[in-house]
């Protein structure tokens, strides 16, 4: 071969490494949320990207801003309306626009895990969705759990008329303020920041969060027990905006739902054994687990929730406690 042609060769095949190189990864999606990078929907996230990288040869690749980095879950959901943001984790926020989406955190709305999932993934958890891509215009491709609340106090609290005014603290979301009164509780509004000095110096008796976060908030120091009244049972989705979903071919739209099953189930792996060991961290600490009769706080509860869900959901919460 001549210098010439060697030449010639030598710069078509550089040519097409440099097209390939352009070809191999032909758009980056933004995914912004609020949890740390040891939560499991961070590494859930971590996990979508690597499937869909892996699913489109490398053609779609996906940067993930945990702690709020790309802003807050709001300013989130309005930058994918807006198209500066490709996707976040959202939940019940979302009645904001689309009043199904207050489904995903009624108080004892659902008894076990195996309960809410049967929703989220049937036909009323599709009614959810498709209003959430109309009104909101971001499409849920994936749900995560998230950790059923419970009841911390300082003495075991099984029945409703255990709480007999108890003291307590709730987010200030008047459906949670309403169902603890209902309950027999003295409840109230205090920032999150400010409950682990109120349970230590006895403003209040009692809070009520996950089992991560009573670990997180060292509740385990100021708390002796864990009630498991699981109140709220809850998902979240893994969304992506409808303009982006829509700049996609139906095979990576295909690639994108796979890459996001395969990212729920790692997320409930991760969840399940979250569970197992936050719960054994706690009781290393000193911590009693107390059971509760949950269909006696379930059924207290009830007119609560119903009078402070709206009209379009009240018929479906209605079934859901009757089941």
């Amino acid at each position: 071969m001549s210098i010439k042609w060697k030449f010639a060769a030598a710069a078509a095949t550089a040519m097409a490494l440099l097209a390939g190189s352009v070809s191999a990864q032909e758009m980056t999606l933004k995914l912004g949320h609020l949890a740390n990078e040891e939560n499991p929907w961070h590494l859930a996230s971590v996990k979508f990207g690597e499937e869909l990288s892996a699913l489109t040869d490398g053609r779609i690749a996906v940067e993930v801003f945990p702690n709020e980095s790309l802003g807050k879950e709001i300013d989130l959901i309005n930058g994918m309306q807006l198209g500066t943001v490709d996707m976040t984790i959202t939940g019940e926020s979302l009645q904001n626009w689309a009043p199904m989406a207050a489904l995903l955190a009624v108080p004892y709305a659902f008894k076990t895990i195996d309960d809410m999932d049967a929703f989220a993934s049937g036909e009323t958890g599709d009614a959810i969705k498709a209003q959430i891509v109309e009104k909101v215009q971001i499409r849920p491709i994936a749900y995560f759990a998230r950790g059923a609340r419970d009841l911390t106090s300082n003495r075991p609290i099984t029945t409703p008329a255990d709480l007999n005014g108890l003291k307590m603290r709730v987010p200030n979301v008047p459906l949670f303020v309403d169902v603890w009164k209902a309950l027999g509780a003295n409840p109230g509004p205090m920032a999150f920041s400010e409950v682990f000095t109120s349970l230590q110096n006895g403003t209040i008796e009692s809070q009520e969060n996950p089992l991560a976060l009573i670990k997180s908030a060292s509740f385990y120091e100021v708390q002796s027990h864990v009630n498991l009244t699981d109140h709220v049972r809850s998902w979240i989705y893994l969304t992506i905006a409808e303009s982006t979903w829509n700049k996609l071919s139906a095979d990576d739209q295909a690639a994108v739902t796979e890459a996001a099953a395969r990212a729920q189930a790692y997320e409930r792996e991760l969840f399940n054994a979250s569970l197992a060991a936050d719960r054994a961290f706690l009781e290393e600490k000193g911590m009693t687990f107390v059971e509760v009769d949950a269909a006696a706080f379930q059924a207290a509860a009830k007119d609560a929730v119903l009078a402070n869900v709206n009209d379009e959901i009240k018929p479906i919460v209605e079934g859901l406690f009757s089941n």
